[in-house]
């Protein structure tokens, strides 16, 4: 069974939901990533989002957008480095589902099948790419249906029937995204959002999970009580941004470490 669903049936046992941080890879540097990942997990987090670092990035807003740029100038990271990572936090113990978040351009200059074989070797379950749209992504969904890693279809508010076609393909769960535009800290979500869930709800036959603009306690208890996943990205982002000087210092990294595991850990709902 892929790690994905095994997590959310584990959870729908526990009545919770899931807790799915988001991280830009190589923010501040690959090594600070591992360890990253391993205090996510020992803070409640259910899975982790590897973000590849895009130089062009379509959904992100400002505050991913600099954790990328400043990867970017630490290091050019590719996919293939935050596959590494993957590996690495493997290698240290840590034991929950990890979901890719890439561009296609990357995915392309690797090439689909050596790209699936990496994701295959360094343990990825999950699949997110955004600008690869369900008219199109035909080849890369039939290559991941064989390699068992679940492609997760990002959906917005839209038609009925297009919320339909895109949440009744789904695999592993359905990302429904809460506000339109970018990603970024919110106090306010798309006046239907609610209907919106609903008619996900209606058509999916995998769990579904809610983002974009999901920074706090509050928002992640009023979500939980509609969806089976809740993903937070720009405030994980944005706390790392705020540690950095501790992380980039050794004496100080621990704490800065545990601020980040504390932050998450307040996220934790169940």
């Amino acid at each position: 069974m892929n790690l994905i669903d095994a997590t959310f049936a584990r959870i729908k046992e526990q009545d919770g939901t899931a807790l799915i941080p988001f991280l830009t890879i190589g923010d501040p540097d690959l090594a600070t990533s591992v360890q990253i990942i391993q205090k996510l997990e020992q803070s409640g987090a259910d899975m982790i989002e590897l973000g590849v670092p895009y130089s062009d990035p379509l959904a992100d807003g400002p505050v991913i957008q600099r954790a990328s740029e400043r990867a970017l100038a630490a290091k050019q990271i590719s996919v293939q480095n935050v596959l590494d990572v993957a590996e690495q936090a493997r290698q240290a113990g840590v034991k929950l589902p990890f979901i890719l978040f890439t561009y296609f351009n990357p995915v392309l200059q690797l090439g689909l099948e050596r790209f699936f074989e990496l994701c295959l070797d360094k343990g990825i379950s999950g699949l997110i790419i955004p600008d690869l749209p369900i008219e199109e992504d035909g080849d890369v969904r039939e290559m991941a249906e064989e390699a068992n890693i679940h492609l997760i279809p990002l959906v917005a508010p839209t038609s009925k029937e297009r919320v339909a076609r895109i949440a009744a393909k789904a695999r592993g769960f359905v990302y429904c995204v809460s506000s339109l535009g970018v990603t970024g800290m919110r106090s306010d979500f798309h006046a239907g959002i609610d209907e919106f869930l609903e008619d996900v709800r209606k058509s999916a036959q995998v769990p579904i999970a809610v983002g974009f603009g999901i920074s706090n306690r509050e928002q992640v208890e009023r979500f939980s009580k509609q969806c089976d996943g809740v993903i937070v990205g720009s405030a994980i982002v944005r706390k790392i941004e705020e540690v950095l000087p501790k992380l980039q210092n050794e004496a100080e990294r621990e704490a800065g470490l545990e601020e980040i595991g504390q932050f998450v850990s307040n996220l934790k709902i169940g």
